[in-house]
């Protein structure tokens, strides 16, 4: 069924397609028909002080506002990331921003954090009847200065922390210019630093403790990895997300839109993602790992597990296969054993 669907949403413009996919999703939901598309695989799995029903999480980016929280929770998945959210809203860059490679399993975006603003995610996660693990991933806005951007993410963290079971700090997407220079250093020290002392505040305040992750870029060599695990330990992260999309176009070389600026995603980044998540795992072997890019079948899910992942997270895959990816997904790692 949703070949026929996929067929039919790819003569669309990407972005179209994708909102209207979501909306056709809402609507299954209201009529009772979502939980059809999926039922949840049990697997149950302790990470960071919360209990994942399963290891397959949707990954950030595909619901940016918490719009569409309960159809997408009701397909199945473990946990559901929402996001990236900023201070303020902001349209995002200009379209077309957002194109489909098919022959590579992959897509490019250049949304450029589009959503319409922390208050509004927030109002969304409460009105919820979405009763898994949520986690929403905080960014800055376009036109805070990158030396200024600690100013955002800690104002996000404290309107999100009430409401998320964990908080994803998003400094490696490659359409905020300057972003990805916060990934290491002084600059990451500095801005962990000043996000974990305010959620360890929140925390104690709160009486709950809500962890929180990191998501890096693929695009790094062995010895940066080791400085991004230095810091993420000195600062006391819970867990690591690996990886957002990648700037590299090596994989997709000479297919139509592959010249396109923005973030690659899908099964172009599935091995650059893997090797990130080796490292990690050799240089943190406690620290949970979240592990996403290019998974589009369950035994991609195992593989990345193999490589050091405690959970996955679908996006371009779940674009391309549909709600059954989720569940043959959570299969295969059950039948994988831990």
């Amino acid at each position: 069924m949703y070949s026929l669907a996929r067929s039919l949403l790819f003569r669309l413009d990407a972005e179209k397609a994708h909102g209207l996919a979501l909306s056709a999703l809402d609507l299954a939901d209201r009529l009772g028909l979502a939980r059809a598309l999926g039922s949840r695989v049990e697997d149950p799995v302790e990470l960071m002080g919360l209990r994942f029903p399963n290891r397959v999480g949707l990954a950030a980016g595909l619901d940016k506002n918490a719009d569409h929280l309960d159809a997408l929770g009701a397909l199945g998945f473990g946990f559901v990331e929402v996001g990236t959210v900023t201070p303020r809203p902001q349209d995002g860059n200009p379209r077309p921003r957002l194109f489909r490679l098919p022959e590579a399993g992959a897509i490019i975006n250049r949304m450029g954090f589009n959503n319409a603003g922390v208050d509004h995610l927030v109002a969304n996660v409460r009105a919820s009847r979405y009763d898994g693990v949520i986690g929403i991933n905080i960014g800055k806005n376009l036109t805070t200065p990158v030396e200024r951007a600690v100013d955002d993410y800690l104002l996000c963290l404290r309107k999100v922390h009430a409401h998320a079971h964990y908080v994803t700090v998003n400094i490696s997407s490659p359409n905020t210019p300057g972003l990805r220079n916060l990934q290491f250093g002084e600059h990451l020290d500095q801005l962990l630093g000043a996000l974990r002392e305010q959620a360890d505040r929140l925390d104690r305040d709160a009486g709950r403790r809500v962890p929180l992750a990191v998501k890096i870029a693929p695009d790094m060599k062995a010895d940066e990895v080791a400085l991004v695990a230095r810091s993420l330990e000195a600062t006391g992260i819970d867990a690591v997300i690996a990886t957002n999309t990648t700037v590299s176009r090596e994989a997709v070389e000479g297919l139509p839109h592959a010249d396109e600026q923005g973030g690659l995603s899908g099964r172009p980044v599935f091995e650059a993602s893997n090797a990130v998540i080796r490292e990690l795992r050799r240089r943190l072997p406690d620290l949970p790992i979240i592990g996403v890019g290019g998974i589009d079948s369950g035994e991609a899910a195992v593989v990345k597990r193999e490589a050091g992942a405690d959970l996955v997270q679908l996006y371009s895959g779940f674009i391309y296969r549909g709600p059954g990816l989720v569940g043959e997904c959570a299969r295969a790692l059950k039948a994988h054993g831990h």
